[in-house]
C-alpha cells in the first residue's frame, strides 16, 4: 500500500453479482488466490478465483458470518451463528463445534478475526435472524467479545456489546481495534500478545455522521479501511483516529473488506 499523500484509488468494480442479502465474512486466500465470503441470511459461503473467475457456493444450515484462515493445510475456520467449526472445502468436510455460542440462538456470532497468537477472537449481537434467514429487529445490548483458543478453550473479554465488528491487530503487536455499530463507535485497546490481553479501552473513532462502523481492514501504514453501514462509503482511518479520506461505494451498505491480490494492494469488499 503506497503512502497517505500519493495513495491513489480506483472506482469499484464488480466482479462477483451474487444477490447477496448480506455478504459478510470476507477472507483473502493466498495460497489458491481465492476470495471466501458469506451471505448472512441466505446461509451461504461463496469463494472466487481469481484465475478464471470461478464461483463456488456452498450451503449451510444457518447463518454464517465470517470466514477465517487457520494453519492446518486446506482448513478454514467458519464463525457461524451456532458457534464456531473447522471446514475443508475440497471435500466439505464439516467438523464438530469448536466453540459453542452462549445464548444461542437469542445471540449469534458476528465478526471475528485471529490474533497474532493464533487465537479467534469473535464479537456477537443479538440474533436478527430468523430461522428462515429473513431478518427481524436488532437492539440490545447483548453482545460480548470471546477468544478461543485452538482446544476451544475460551473466555469472554467485554459484555454489553449492540454488534460487534472490526477486530483488528496492529502489526506490531501492540494495539487491538473493536467496533460496535449500535453505538457508531470504534475503540482502541493495548493488546499483550504473551497472554492475549487487552487493556486501557479508549474511544478511538465516534460519531462518524456517515453510516454506522461494519467490518474493516488494516492496511500496511496502520490505517484501518472502514466500511460504513447505510454510509455508502468505506473512510480510512489514520492511527491518531482522523480521517483521512472516504472512498464512495455504488452501493448503500458496505459490510466487509479485505486486502488481498497478487501484492496485497487490492480492496475486496462485501
Amino acid at each position: 500500500m503506497p503512502g497517505s499523500t500519493d495513495l491513489k484509488v480506483a472506482p469499484p468494480i464488480c466482479i462477483a453479482a451474487t444477490g447477496d442479502k448480506c455478504g459478510e465474512g470476507i477472507l483473502w486466500d493466498s495460497a489458491t488466490q481465492s476470495l471466501y465470503w458469506t451471505d448472512v441470511n441466505r446461509f451461504l459461503v461463496h469463494r472466487y478465483r481469481m484465475e478464471g473467475g470461478e464461483l463456488k457456493t456452498w450451503f449451510f444450515l444457518e447463518p454464517v458470518t465470517c470466514v477465517l484462515a487457520t494453519n492446518r493445510s486446506g482448513t478454514l475456520a467458519l464463525v457461524l451463528g451456532s458457534g464456531v467449526v473447522l471446514w475443508e472445502p475440497a471435500s466439505d468436510l464439516r467438523h464438530e463445534h469448536l466453540f459453542f455460542m452462549p445464548g444461542w440462538p437469542a445471540v449469534r456470532c458476528n465478526d471475528a478475526g485471529v490474533d497474532p497468537r493464533g487465537d479467534l477472537w469473535l464479537g456477537s449481537m443479538r440474533n436478527n435472524v430468523r430461522e428462515n434467514g429473513e431478518s427481524c429487529e436488532i437492539g440490545g445490548r447483548d453482545g460480548a467479545l470471546y477468544r478461543v483458543d485452538g482446544g476451544g478453550g475460551w473466555r469472554e473479554l467485554r459484555r454489553d456489546l449492540g454488534i460487534a465488528n472490526t477486530l483488528l491487530w496492529t502489526s506490531d503487536c501492540t494495539r487491538f481495534y473493536l467496533g460496535d455499530s449500535l453505538r457508531n463507535e470504534i475503540w482502541a485497546y493495548d493488546y499483550e500478545i504473551t497472554e492475549g490481553s487487552i487493556r486501557n479501552e479508549r474511544s478511538f473513532f465516534r460519531d462518524y455522521p456517515r453510516g454506522l462502523p461494519d467490518g474493516s481492514a488494516l492496511d500496511s501504514e496502520g490505517y484501518i479501511w472502514n466500511c460504513r453501514y447505510g454510509g455508502g462509503c468505506i473512510v480510512r482511518i489514520s492511527p491518531l483516529g482522523q480521517v483521512d479520506r472516504a472512498i464512495e461505494m455504488p452501493v448503500g451498505n458496505p459490510t466487509n473488506c479485505a486486502f488481498g491480490g497478487e501484492d496485497g494492494s487490492t480492496l475486496f469488499v462485501t
